[in-house]
């Protein structure tokens, strides 16, 4: 009792040192909607009652894993060889951190330069860094390049079918380094406005940001974004937030553009609540000096023998605060030694399968809900665009229609309303390789049952 009532004071006093009064004050930043309170569950319980008791709440998802999932918005549902996840349970490498000393870490050290090697032959880039946490600090990093590469501009053209999420960090980012953010609303077609691009350019312009496949669904037209960009002076920089379409579509890297990033959690990673995520960032050569985070090289030992290094190591981790690169960015070692193992199981042609049959996937479903057109409420929302493996399906309630279509056991798609803004009300569909062709048509039979 003593005990607990010393407790009770230490609170009482740290409470008053920080000006709130319980220690639920700190918590009014969470919507009350989600703060449950603590578990309704009964003391004093055994391992094996709580075990079940979770399996409880566990068994009331319906989990991609366990039903048809067309999810996508950003993260995406692939196959992924047993072997990744075997591998990256090697206790050499789960419990592997930052390899500052070589002589100890050449595993670990290996297995980045790898992962570099394979960014940039994915984006036909000159360097790829050691990742970053996911594809928004991806995004965030290439602004602040290019700040640091002009520094005279001041604003980011940026295209609106950006990942909301994406863009929520960005303006987090910019806002105190006094970069204005322009948005080009997209066009009939769902892709960057042409015109209204060639009007935002101009010598204040530090980068153009755009994301093919957009958040949308449609692909851009890169040469000539790139094109555009180069003729004002300004960075060009590709976002990619579903990385298996790099086994398909030409990468931003063969069009001029300065940086592709993005986010490569298709490679390995589950879709687990939306994360962990794996950040990638690979530019042109000329701009080495101003990439953030670290960089794996390979060099020769005393004896001549191969080895690998930290070559470059630019955040402030490891130098002087102002005069490092970036302050956010680190290695997600684990997740991208999952994406090597994957990349490298598949190959240059196992990846243009995985992204040709996810492209077939998705067509198959698409031409299904345009023969269900004029039939119901759904309508595709840029019929006649390129997509890769997700498209945007209207629909006047869209969250009713995704709540009904989970009743029928189908997660049918991600609801554009969840994520506010100027975005047409509807439901993204995507479809990988992992969806079968009776899932496709038990999608398409709900859709004309219940939209």
């Amino acid at each position: 009792m003593h005990r607990y009532q010393a407790g009770s004071e230490d609170r009482r006093r740290m409470l008053e040192a920080i000006g709130v009064a319980s220690v639920d004050e700190l918590f009014a930043s969470i919507p009350a909607e989600v703060r449950s309170g603590p578990l309704p569950l009964a003391p004093a319980r055994s391992e094996e009652e709580v075990r079940r008791e979770f399996w409880a709440f566990a068994n009331a998802n319906l989990a991609p894993e366990c039903t048809a999932s067309f999810l996508g918005a950003g993260v995406y549902r692939h196959v992924t060889p047993a072997a990744a996840d075997a591998l990256i349970q090697r206790g050499e490498f789960f419990t592997a951190y930052t390899p500052y000393q070589p002589e100890v870490s050449q595993g670990t050290l290996q297995a980045i330069f790898e992962f570099q090697t394979f960014v940039c032959q994915l984006t036909e880039l000159d360097v790829a860094n050691a990742s970053l946490y996911d594809g928004a600090t991806a995004v965030v990093e290439a602004v602040l390049m290019a700040r640091r590469v002009l520094p005279a501009r001041k604003r980011v053209v940026v295209a609106g079918s950006l990942h909301p999420d994406y863009r929520a960090v960005l303006d987090t980012y910019c806002e105190p380094q006094g970069l204005e953010l322009v948005t080009l609303p997209p066009d009939a077609r769902g892709r960057v406005d042409a015109a209204a691009l060639a009007s935002a350019l101009g010598p204040e312009v530090a980068a153009v940001v755009v994301q093919s496949p957009n958040f949308l669904g449609v692909v851009e037209d890169l040469p000539a974004l790139a094109a555009s960009a180069r003729a004002a002076g300004a960075l060009a920089v590709q976002v990619v937030a579903e990385a298996t379409s790099l086994g398909l579509l030409a990468p931003g890297g063969r069009f001029g553009f300065d940086v592709v990033c993005g986010e490569l959690q298709a490679f390995g990673l589950p879709a687990a609540f939306g994360g962990p995520l794996l950040g990638f960032f690979a530019a042109r050569a000329a701009h080495l000096r101003q990439m953030p985070g670290r960089l794996v090289g390979e060099t020769v030992d005393s004896d001549g023998q191969r080895g690998f290094v930290l070559t470059l190591s630019t955040r402030e981790q490891h130098i002087r605060r102002a005069k490092a690169t970036s302050n956010i960015c680190t290695n997600h070692g684990l997740m991208a030694l999952a994406a090597t193992i994957v990349l490298s199981l598949l190959g240059r042609k196992g990846v243009r399968e995985v992204a040709l049959a996810s492209h077939a996937t998705a067509e198959y479903v698409k031409a299904g809900v345009r023969a269900l057109e004029g039939r119901g409420k759904l309508r595709l929302a840029f019929p006649d665009s390129p997509t890769y493996n997700e498209f945007l399906v209207l629909h006047d309630d869209p969250d009713g229609l995704v709540a009904r279509l989970r009743g029928a056991l189908i997660l049918g798609g991600v609801a554009t309303t969840r994520f506010g803004g100027a975005l047409p009300r509807g439901i993204l569909v995507a479809a990988t390789e992992h969806n079968t062709r009776a899932e496709c048509d038990h999608l398409l039979d709900a859709l004309r049952r219940l939209a």
